[in-house]
């Protein structure tokens, strides 16, 4: 295990440490209200740069277990009045929806391209169900899935067993922070895992790693599922950071931001994603404050620039340059 803990993942830890403490300090409360939500997007961000990056699953509809995560974490948090279950149930819902769908898909041979093709069907399905989900029946304890209104009043994150004692605002920024943080360095330490590093393996050459008798259809959906339990715990967060949730968390637009996010950081890193979600959403919320200009209209020639100028990204683009100007140095 000491040897998984290189020098570099010792210095994001501390990096990140020391930026989590000292960001409070310096932006106001509005600032840190949408920082809060930008780390959670990041966890969203991290688990399709896991399946997509280093899996070699092309997930478009990633999102959708950032949905359910969302939406069973509102339920139980709700009927419980608790969110001591309610947050392992929506990483434990996200992953054996995971599971179901990996299974039919990877061991039934799918191609990468029907596989995203129904990956991105599944956020749609998921959508018009929660849309028309606005009668009596769909009533889970004291819990009304709502429809196109969503589910309102869910309770933020409690300390464990202790349902009077919610975080406060502050508490909330820094749950997402340092949770952002813990699923990065679990993530670094997972891909560099033999388990890891088998993965990726397959995604290089599936048909290789199979003639080495590793079992390709287990490594895709062990990967899958735990990118999905990202996701879900994501989805947790999000609905306690913003006290309801709704079906727009299912949207196609929302699906196609998180591969934006991905693809801008850098695909195959996992710095990348976050880099990748903070840059967009923020800009994104800034444009929203300009009357005059469109957001989807500006991030969409803004992506179409960076694709143009970093096509591989900005985190590969600057460790590229940075490969070179030390080959220089050394020459």
């Amino acid at each position: 295990m000491r040897a998984l803990f290189d020098k570099t993942l010792w210095a994001a830890i501390v990096v990140g440490v020391l930026i989590i403490f000292a960001v409070p300090f310096f932006v106001e409360v509005y600032a840190l209200y949408n920082l809060t939500v930008f780390a959670v997007l990041a966890i969203l961000a991290l688990s399709l740069g896991l399946v997509w990056g280093f899996g070699g699953i092309l997930a478009l509809g990633q999102s959708a277990f950032f949905g359910v995560g969302a939406y069973v974490y509102a339920t139980v948090a709700i009927n419980m009045a608790d969110s001591t279950w309610a947050l392992p149930a929506s990483i434990l819902a996200a992953v054996i929806f995971a599971a179901c769908v990996g299974y039919f898909t990877f061991y039934g041979r799918v191609s990468d391209i029907y596989f995203a093709v129904i990956s991105l069907t599944i956020p749609l399905i998921l959508l018009n169900l929660v849309n028309s989900a606005s009668g009596p029946a769909y009533q889970f304890g004291e819990v009304h899935l709502g429809g196109y209104n969503g589910i309102p009043g869910v309770p933020p994150v409690n300390n464990p067993f202790d349902p009077s004692d919610f975080l406060s605002f502050e508490g909330m920024y820094y749950l997402a922070a340092f949770a952002l943080l813990v699923v990065y360095v679990l993530l670094r330490l997972f891909l560099a895992s033999r388990f890891g590093r088998v993965v990726v393996a397959v995604r290089d050459n599936e048909l290789r790693a199979e003639l080495l008798g590793y079992d390709v259809r287990l490594y895709k959906l062990a990967v899958f599922c735990l990118g999905a339990g990202v996701a879900g715990f994501g989805g947790a967060l999000y609905a306690a950071w913003g006290s309801s949730v709704g079906p727009n968390v299912f949207s196609l637009a929302f699906a196609a931001h998180t591969v934006v996010w991905v693809l801008f950081g850098g695909l195959g890193t996992l710095l990348g994603p976050i880099i990748g979600s903070f840059v967009v959403q923020g800009l994104s919320t800034w444009l929203g404050g300009v009357s005059r200009i469109n957001p989807e209209i500006a991030l969409g020639l803004f992506f179409i620039a960076a694709v143009l100028l970093l096509p591989s990204g900005v985190v590969p683009t600057l460790r590229n340059w940075l490969r070179r100007k030390r080959t220089r140095g050394q020459s």
